[in-house]
């Protein structure tokens, strides 16, 4: 039986620089870090108390991806303070931060471009 996603794939192109971009700027926590291929390693990360997690990790033929917007939201309590906490350790974002009808939402980059979504769970107060 299924039982949830443990992961999804992030694209990079450099996994030293996207692990210090996810980890010290995201927050997230290294749960694996192992060689892998002769030029990559698997390298998986969650945010503490979440199920489900990210891999650092692009597929020999999927370099094309990297830069790409990502189908993939992160939520959070507070779009809007969040956004401006990430703003000040230099991340850009394409789209800032509004209110829509379900809730919050904003739009960033990582450290290649990778587009990756910010959003609230449930209606803005």
């Amino acid at each position: 039986m299924i039982r949830g996603i443990k992961f999804v794939g992030i694209p990079v192109r450099d996994q030293d620089v996207a692990l210090k971009f996810y980890t010290e700027v995201l927050g997230m926590r290294v749960m694996t870090d192992q060689p892998f291929m002769p030029n990559q390693r698997w390298i998986e990360l969650s945010f503490p108390g979440a199920d489900t997690g990210i891999s650092l990790f692009t597929p020999p033929g999927h370099e094309k991806r990297i830069g790409e917007f990502q189908s993939i939201s992160l939520w959070c309590d507070d779009v809007f303070a969040t956004a401006d906490a990430l703003k000040k350790k230099g991340v850009e974002f394409t789209k800032e931060p509004t209110n829509e009808d379900w809730g919050s939402v904003a739009v960033f980059k990582d450290k290649d471009g990778n587009q990756l979504v910010l959003s609230s769970r449930g209606k803005p107060k």
